[in-house]
């Protein structure tokens, strides 16, 4: 092999692996997130504060309709403590849309939370993106923005089969 073929290899092969995971499967990608959230939802409702953070990024960002933010320790912090006791916190069937782009997904829900904080009771819907990012170790949920309170309204219809 010429030098020149030699180097030609050599970038093209950089060239591919700087591309990203060219062999990923962009259906396996959105079922494996859309599952990961599931998971990270029904933890958030148990207050499962290792699970929690077992899917956080550790630069995790939430922000809130209102501009309030929060980050990954917030969180975790506020779990422990359990500060929020959760009667529902479950997406509405049929509003999930899992998007894949290579190493980002964005998962789109609305969500029905119900249940009590400092004592008083609460319920409300919004709608809510949470970001995730493939990184070596796996999938991690890095950035998730949640609406300000939707008006009250009938639940959204179930599709029927």
């Amino acid at each position: 092999m010429t030098r020149y073929w030699k180097t030609a290899l050599a970038a093209g092969t950089l060239c591919v692996s700087l591309a990203g995971p060219a062999w990923s499967d962009p259906e396996a990608d959105r079922k494996t997130v859309a599952a990961l959230d599931t998971q990270y939802q029904e933890a958030v409702k148990k207050n499962d504060w290792r699970t929690m953070g077992r899917i956080l990024a550790n630069d995790f960002v939430l922000v809130l309709g209102t501009g309030k933010s929060f980050g990954r320790e917030d969180l975790l912090n506020e779990a422990r403590k359990e500060t929020i006791a959760y009667e529902r916190q479950d997406e509405d069937e049929g509003t999930r849309t899992v998007r894949v782009w290579g190493d980002t997904a964005v998962v789109t829900a609305r969500l029905w939370l119900k249940g009590t904080a400092e004592g008083s009771s609460f319920e409300r819907r919004l709608w809510f993106s949470d970001t995730y990012v493939r990184m070596p170790d796996g999938w991690r949920y890095v950035f998730g923005q949640a609406s300000i309170r939707l008006p009250d309204e009938a639940p959204a219809a179930t599709p029927s089969n």
